[in-house]
């Protein structure tokens, strides 16, 4: 699977995101009609995340949004009553979305060696579509107020408990030959990372996603000595 076939087989669009937690909020958001709330909640979010990649969430200020997307205050507040309240929205639906989307990919019936290849494309092209997202998450956590920074961090476990159990369905079918598939799966975690923190510089040495997936998944596979 390339990162055009991911593309393809799995659009996500900011309205659909959008329309998701217009569902999910309706009783808090005061504008009714579906069709306006999901557009002005995609021009909200779609400028949070430029501004808290430009500058941080937390240097944000209201007015700033309203200045940028071009809505007024008032406009704002009739989907969120704080900045607290569009923080929460935003995290609570970004996780929700990368929980689904990866084990949305990967066939549990699947050889572990193989869904070990498939978790990781699937990781790293979610990231590239969602790469304002990813790093939001990354940067704002420690930002977070701590029932927040609890489901960020659970969250992130999440992913890497991925990891473990196909490490760890690899080693009793004799696939693979780790010693500690948690420190394997949290290493195999910050590689993925370092995609979308440091794109720059893949960007600069002309390295495309496609690139990346496969070096990681040979670098990886001889790591855990795969047959």
């Amino acid at each position: 699977m390339t990162f055009e076939e991911f593309k393809h087989m799995t659009i996500i669009s900011m309205e659909e995101i959008c329309r998701e937690i217009f569902m999910e909020n309706q009783a808090s958001i005061k504008i009714k009609k579906e069709a306006v709330a999901v557009k002005n909640l995609a021009n909200i979010f779609n400028t949070a995340l430029m501004l808290s990649n430009e500058k941080g969430f937390q240097s944000m200020s209201l007015r700033d949004l309203s200045r940028t997307s071009g809505l007024s205050m008032g406009a704002l507040y009739s989907y969120f009553t704080s900045k607290d309240e569009l923080l929460s929205m935003l995290q609570n639906q970004g996780r929700r979305l990368t929980r689904r989307m990866l084990t949305k990919q990967i066939d549990v019936n699947a050889e572990p060696d193989e869904m070990l290849r498939t978790a990781i494309r699937a990781h790293l092209y979610l990231t590239e579509v969602m790469q304002k997202w990813f790093y939001f998450f990354y940067m704002e956590t420690k930002n977070l107020d701590k029932s927040q920074q609890k489901k960020s961090i659970e969250s992130e476990l999440e992913t890497e408990q991925v990891f473990i159990d196909i490490l760890d369905a690899g080693c009793r079918k004799q696939q693979f030959d780790v010693e500690n598939s948690v420190l394997t799966a949290s290493v195999i975690k910050s590689m993925l990372q370092d995609w979308y923190l440091k794109r720059w510089k893949y960007a600069r040495r002309q390295i495309s996603v496609d690139d990346y997936a496969e070096f990681l998944i040979g670098f990886v596979e001889s790591a855990l000595k795969v047959d």
